[in-house]
């Protein structure tokens, strides 16, 4: 039997995972679960399953993560959610922190 080595992964220190930012979406009177559940499949591509339980923690706590993601993805995606709230008339409110 032979002797078991084992390689350690070089890790180069010079670069760093960027940052992440978290979507985040608020509760309100007038934006239905439907269209909540809708935004979270199109937009931030969660299954109908994950989208549900996402919408309950925002109906239930006030506010749920949509996702996380570096800046630059997660401002594009709180746009196109923002548009699709715009062109159905809904207030939806998200933030990204």
């Amino acid at each position: 039997m032979g002797t078991q080595t084992t390689i350690e992964p070089v890790v180069d220190k010079r670069y760093k995972l960027p940052r992440t930012y978290a979507v985040v979406l608020y509760n309100d009177d007038i934006t239905t679960m439907d269209f909540v559940v809708d935004v979270l499949v199109k937009v931030f591509h969660k299954s109908t399953a994950e989208a549900s339980i996402v919408m309950m923690q925002v109906h239930e706590a006030g506010k749920g993560v949509a996702g996380i993601y570096t800046y630059d993805i997660a401002v594009t995606k709180k746009m196109q959610a923002d548009r699709l709230a715009a062109e159905k008339g809904f207030p939806l409110k998200l933030t990204v922190e």
